[in-house]
């Protein structure tokens, strides 16, 4: 018993220690994306064309904010051609993530866009009967958040989308597993096709499993996950996305892609909407179908009963963004990367090395600051077609 406890406090320090040494050691650097045209809010010259960047999502979809704001962020963008949404466990049951996808993509007329249900399961068993005992164990974030894991399995995404929105759907999801498109897709198109992960990374755990050699012939992955040098929020240490399922995001993140991203919390929490931005994208909105998404969505309740105090994230809308237009990024580091998937109270924390890396991790850009000034006008002009 002595020895578990040396050993988990020596964890726990070291993961601090490697923390605090990336902040005093390592030196931001510059997005090496600076020779792209600016976006096309910017007043760039982009045409959707052939030009336009093959992208799958790979999402734990909810309505609007942030996932489906990000999808359909995506969808809009003339410079992205967005093949297919894929869906995993996270926020939602895969069912209704799927739901929610068919849902907003009817809304925004882009039905063309395939949605492919994925994985719906953790790799660590019976990981959702113990969540609470391990809160316990390993300590709260400042989030009580729990997504999937504080409801129901839905029997199935039909039954998910008639009781949330008392119609029939316009489209069917394909009957192809997200992880066999994943694979199929990019060995069709190797070196061309940029997957943006804003989920657990379920499905790309599993589609590296089934055929690893996928993994140099993407693109780039860019990632909503982790928390690097900031705090965690459903832990003390780990961020959501990664705390749900470790194992999943260990393997997707140490797979030698040529190129990954990570948009954290270190700069997921510096972007906040507060009352006046809320108002801003409210009158926006037209469609009854996204009305009434807005008037069921839990910010909405909360800013207008605390409209001084209350602000928001966006998360996942950052990592579409940086998709569509990389020149946003301003503050960066460049370092090995890794998930400790260690059941201790460091589980799902994200790591950032500046020595010698363990073997098998891969470096990745981490996001610190973004322009927030250019990134707004993105999301208005998502908003004003809504």
């Amino acid at each position: 018993m002595r020895k578990a406890m040396r050993w988990l406090v020596q964890t726990i320090c070291m993961v601090a220690l490697l923390a605090f040494t990336s902040l005093v050691a390592a030196a931001p650097v510059s997005s090496p994306y600076s020779t792209l045209p600016p976006s096309s809010v910017q007043g760039g010259v982009f045409q959707r064309g052939d030009e336009a960047m093959p992208v799958i999502l790979d999402a734990d979809m909810v309505d609007l904010f942030d996932d489906g704001v990000a999808m359909m962020m995506l969808a809009k963008s003339p410079r992205i051609d967005l093949l297919g949404v894929t869906i995993c466990i996270g926020n939602s049951w895969a069912e209704d993530g799927v739901a929610s996808a068919i849902r907003q993509l009817e809304g925004i007329k882009r039905t063309d866009i395939p949605v492919f249900q994925g994985v719906n399961r953790t790799i660590r068993k019976n990981r959702y009967k113990n969540m609470e005992k391990e809160r316990k164990m390993f300590g709260w974030g400042k989030e009580t958040y729990m997504g999937s894991v504080s409801y129901p399995q839905p029997k199935s995404w039909l039954d998910a989308y008639r009781e949330r929105f008392k119609e029939e759907p316009s489209v069917m999801p394909q009957k192809e597993h997200a992880v066999d498109y994943l694979i199929r897709t990019i060995k069709a198109r190797p070196h061309e096709v940029t997957v943006v992960a804003i989920g657990t990374g379920a499905n790309m755990a599993a589609a590296l499993k089934k055929a690893p050699e996928i993994a140099p012939l993407i693109k780039r992955m860019i990632y909503m996950g982790g928390a690097f040098y900031h705090e965690g929020n459903s832990t003390p240490l780990a961020e959501f996305n990664y705390w749900i399922d470790p194992e999943a995001a260990k393997i997707m993140i140490r797979a030698p892609y040529p190129e990954q991203i990570f948009l954290p919390l270190d700069v997921c929490e510096k972007v906040t909407i507060d009352y006046k931005d809320f108002l801003e994208l409210e009158k926006r909105i037209k469609n009854p179908l996204f009305k009434s998404m807005w008037e069921n969505h839990y910010m909405v309740g909360l800013f207008r009963k605390d409209p001084e105090h209350y602000t928001n994230y966006i998360w996942d809308v950052l990592a579409a963004a940086v998709a569509i237009d990389p020149t946003l990024v301003q503050e960066e580091y460049y370092q090995f990367v890794d998930v400790n998937d260690v059941y201790s109270p460091c589980y799902g924390k994200t790591i950032a090395f500046i020595g010698e890396p363990p073997v098998g991790t891969q470096k990745a850009h981490i996001v610190q600051t973004i322009d927030r000034e250019r990134l707004w006008p993105m999301i208005l002009e998502v908003f004003d077609e809504l």
